[in-house]
């Protein structure tokens, strides 16, 4: 049967009213219709087509077409977190597959909108992207496309360098959002002037004392900055020599990665939740007898488990149902917890009724890694058999690790920290007295990959202008990595 525009709107209001049923709260939500094409163009674009042009949109569109294509991927639906909720269908889905994936479509917006980690989130983005677009395409209508592409390359290198906590942790007096010029912003700070006035309105000579003024001022100065500066292209912003178009695009990037990152700090508890809910309205309200294997069919595949990497899917919805089970029947709190008779904890049930309840405070307080620390527990793991693996330098693969609680609750907190990226610190900007940037990597027994390292220190020194270095632990001693424009050098600190 070919699902329509039309059957999508004549079953939205019965999804929408079970969902409302059982307490979810959401913005109104648009369905669209679309093919598989248009599906993987909204894909490659982060679910927005009105982004700025650039070749690494078309290069994921084309991985996303081959990998539909030789049947290794198919995206079911695309939800976009704004006000509305736009819904992206996939056409060529059954009219079962639409049922469930508009349940777990409701479930998505809803927490959207209530899971404190979106509370600061721009809800117009599509217009604030439209507007990003625009500005650049005018940049490249001034400056030669290869020119802009090129910078946009470099600052989409250094995206994931941003502070993911800083929306809701104040750690410095001017954190409101929107970076604010400093003393030191920029090296070379030009009057804005059209490009056909640029030589009257910013002659040589007025550079050049901008130049000196500056040099003059980081040679007297104090360290700068006083305390670490985790957010890298804020930093960047407020103090690189940068032109004012240059200055804009780092700008959007930073504003764009800002946009997308509670969704990737969510994962496993936004798609956790949604399979909860798509299960639970599909089981208990809309499935027809008539549906039950085709339902079963998708649900399976939705939560099952994949080799070599971890399904949010499965690992949300099975912590999400401990939570409401272990709520129900009272086992949590200290009396539970010292209890040492295992069929005790076993049959233990207070009756208590509070696991709906819980979820939804679940839902809007936590984010990935406070959901992984509170509620990932020992007979979870035990339940589930979950293990630990790495990679063995022996036999060049990788095999089980552990079955140790200790060991699997760490190694998966430690793939979600930071989003599973090293923390880089901003420690000084005038390293050595000679406007040279020095940074340092937090540590967390990992090394930093020395490709990607270099590549970084590589980029930031197009932006700086000036060396870079880096602080980290290689083969468990203390090195600093330096680019200086031409050369990269590794020094080992001595003790």
């Amino acid at each position: 049967m070919v699902v329509t525009q039309e059957d999508i709107l004549a079953i939205q209001p019965e999804i929408e009213e079970y969902a409302r049923e059982y307490g979810l709260d959401f913005f109104p939500v648009i369905f669209e219709l679309v093919d598989y094409d248009t599906m993987n163009r909204l894909a490659a674009y982060g679910g927005f087509p009105v982004r700025y042009p650039h070749w690494r949109f078309g290069m994921e569109y084309d991985q996303l077409s081959k990998g539909y294509r030789y049947g290794l991927q198919k995206i079911y639906e695309m939800v976009i977190n704004t006000n509305p909720c736009y819904a992206y269908l996939q056409e060529a889905n059954g009219l079962v597959d639409q049922k469930l994936v508009m349940a777990h479509v409701y479930a998505h917006c809803d927490f959207f909108k209530n899971n404190f980690y979106f509370s600061h989130t721009n809800r117009k983005m599509i217009d604030e992207m439209a507007n990003h677009a625009a500005r650049i395409r005018r940049y490249m209508d001034l400056y030669g496309v290869d020119t802009v592409e090129n910078f946009i390359d470099t600052c989409l290198s250094l995206e994931n360098l941003i502070d993911y906590h800083s929306p809701y942790i104040k750690r410095r007096s001017n954190q409101n959002g929107k970076p604010q010029p400093a003393s030191q912003r920029p090296v070379v700070k030009k009057l804005r002037s059209k490009k056909y006035m640029e030589k009257y309105i910013n002659p040589p000579e007025f550079i050049e004392m901008q130049i000196k003024e500056y040099e003059k001022k980081m040679k007297t100065q104090k360290k700068y900055p006083p305390s670490p500066e985790r957010d890298v292209l804020l930093f960047l912003m407020e103090n690189a020599p940068l032109e004012n178009w240059q200055y804009d695009v780092l700008g959007i990037i930073r504003e764009e990665a800002y946009y997308f990152a509670p969704q990737a700090m969510t994962k496993i508890m936004n798609e956790g939740w949604a399979t909860y809910w798509h299960s639970t309205i599909m089981t208990e309200k809309a499935l027809h007898p008539s549906e039950v294997i085709d339902y079963a069919e998708h649900h399976s595949g939705t939560v099952a488990n994949h080799p070599g990497r971890l399904n949010p899917y499965r690992i949300g919805v099975m912590l999400f149902k401990d939570i409401e089970d272990r709520w129900n029947k009272g086992k949590f709190g200290k009396d539970y917890e010292e209890c040492d008779d295992l069929r005790e904890k076993k049959n233990w049930d207070k009756k208590l009724g509070l696991g709906r309840q819980k979820i939804f405070e679940v839902r809007k307080l936590y984010n990935d890694v406070t959901f992984i620390d509170t509620f990932l527990t020992e007979d979870f793991c035990r339940e589930h058999k979950l293990f630990s693996f790495a990679y063995n330098r022996e036999t060049k693969r990788y095999e089980i690790e552990s079955r140790e609680f200790k060991k699997i609750k760490q190694r998966l907190l430690q793939s979600l920290t930071n989003l599973g990226q090293p923390v880089i610190l901003v420690m000084d900007a005038n390293y050595g007295n000679r406007g040279e940037l020095y940074l340092k990597h937090q540590f967390e027994s990992v090394e930093l990959d020395l490709g990607y390292a270099t590549d970084t220190l590589q980029n930031l020194f197009t932006i700086w202008k000036r060396p870079v270095h880096i602080e980290t632990v290689l083969e468990e001693k203390g090195t600093i990595l330096t680019f200086d424009g031409q050369d990269f050098k590794k020094q080992t600190i001595e003790d």
